[in-house]
């Protein structure tokens, strides 16, 4: 989840020519691969598993209520009678879509924020950079904990907090490559054909940066996944009769000596979530490295 982690390692430079063919480079690796079709699993079901399973996720029926996984429930039944399959793919949507969405959010910022700081410089560039180390400054879980405190709790006001605790890592990432990117060779012979710098930032710097922070952020993914099941773990996030994997970690917790499926379900979810996600970043950044 935390961005300045990645900022350490070295900075490889992405020009557009070597942001081709990245996913024909992550399907070459073996952890790529396996990752992917980890993934297009996951998405497939969160995505499209309501059509082949047809319960109702929200639906209640307490003559059912804590069944063991059957035929009629493969993973049994929570506390209210609900299809606890049901509820795992509805939270699935909630849960990735969510992290999607603020992965997104964080790369528009940090991207405007970047270059913005690269290309201009001077106090402006200075000013920028300033607020974003102390950003910086502050633990990414605590500034996210006080933004929900001024926000309130609601998973919208979840993913605002998380996108505005996360972005500053990457603004910093994204400066860092728009210099370099400024003394790169064919930045130069454009500049002394006489193109003009917003051209030469839409066609030269802005594809190569957006493709480092896609890494970076595709690396992050699984940390995202973990915060924000975390925060709706403490009932920051989602609310009831709402599904979501966090969130249906704590309501499990209770139960789980005599249904210890309801926390297993929810967990795994996660869990191959954060290992698909690790792995299709693994691979990718191997796959996009330019010595």
């Amino acid at each position: 989840m935390n961005g300045a982690l990645f900022l350490s390692r070295p900075n490889y430079e992405l020009a557009p020519a070597a942001s081709r063919g990245l996913l024909r480079g992550v399907w070459r690796r073996r952890s790529g691969r396996f990752g992917l079709l980890l993934a297009a699993l996951l998405c497939a079901a969160a995505m499209g598993g309501n059509l082949v399973w047809r319960a109702e996720p929200a639906r209640m029926n307490l003559s059912q209520k804590l069944l063991p996984p059957s035929l009629s429930h493969p993973l049994g039944t929570d506390q209210f009678g609900r299809d606890q399959l049901a509820r795992i793919l509805e939270g699935g949507r909630r849960s990735l879509g969510a992290a999607l969405i603020v992965l997104a959010g964080v790369l528009v910022i940090s991207l405007a924020v970047g270059i913005a700081a690269g290309m201009i410089g001077g106090w402006p560039g200075t000013i920028l950079m300033r607020a974003v180390d102390v950003l910086l400054a502050m633990p990414a879980l605590v500034l996210a904990l006080a933004v929900m405190g001024v926000l309130g709790v609601g998973f919208g006001n979840l993913l605002l907090a998380l996108t505005a605790s996360l972005w500053a890592y990457y603004a910093r990432l994204a400066r860092s490559s728009v210099r370099l990117a400024r003394a790169r060779q064919d930045v130069i012979a454009a500049r002394l054909a006489g193109i003009g710098w917003l051209r030469i930032v839409a066609g030269h710097i802005v594809p190569g940066t957006a493709t480092q922070l896609a890494i970076v952020a595709t690396l992050d993914l699984g940390g995202v996944i973990i915060g924000i099941a975390g925060l709706s773990f403490l009932g920051l996030g989602v609310q009831p009769p709402d599904a979501e994997w966090g969130a249906m970690l704590a309501e499990s917790r209770l139960y789980f000596t005599i249904a210890p499926w309801l926390l297993a379900a929810p967990a795994a979810a996660i869990f191959l979530s954060v290992v698909a996600a690790n792995l299709i970043g693994n691979a990718l950044r191997d796959a996009a490295e330019v010595r």
